[in-house]
């Protein structure tokens, strides 16, 4: 795959997150309820960290081991999140992650642009399994991750060290 893919939803585009973007990744990632319910996101979110961001994403299509894509809204082009597959070629799997700017909770784009990144791993990337996980006290994360077609797989005991505390983590997977 030599060009960054444009996935296109009813609502949505999920494509590249470029340089331009910087300002709206950090303005609406720089929010302590995102860096909380994230793994990776810190708080207080800087220019920096959305310039390593955006060059992670570039090295990963490069490699083909990560396919971070930005969520834009259709109508406007306006970015309003994040969701990105971390392929382990090896076993044909991938893990999802995802965040969305909190002004847009709650309205079905996450599910949306979810449904994307999944058809995309099995038809694009021919993965056998996409899994994800979020933290218990993030419970609308697993409602995300229901209606996007995956399934409870495990509680995971204190699987990630997140801000000097082990987390625990609920994981779920769809199968191809």
């Amino acid at each position: 795959m030599d060009c960054f893919p444009t996935l296109s939803t009813d609502r949505l585009t999920l494509g590249k997150i470029t340089y331009s973007d910087i300002p709206n990744i950090v303005k609406y990632a720089n929010h302590k309820s995102i860096s909380d319910n994230t793994l990776t996101m810190p708080y207080p979110d800087t220019e920096d960290h959305a310039v390593f961001w955006i060059n992670m994403s570039n090295q990963g299509f490069s490699s083909q081991e990560q396919f971070i894509f930005g969520i834009f809204l259709k109508e406007t082009n306006a970015f309003i999140g994040g969701m990105g597959l971390h392929v382990d070629k090896t076993h044909h799997k991938a893990e999802m992650g995802y965040w969305i700017a909190e002004s847009f909770w709650n309205l079905g784009y996450a599910t949306e642009a979810g449904k994307a990144v999944i058809q995309f791993g099995f038809e694009v990337l021919n993965l056998h399994k996409i899994y994800a996980t979020h933290f218990p006290f993030n419970p609308a994360s697993g409602k995300v991750l229901l209606n996007i077609g995956m399934t409870f797989e495990s509680d995971l005991k204190q699987h990630y060290l997140k801000n000097g505390k082990y987390q625990d983590v609920r994981q779920y997977c769809i199968i191809r």
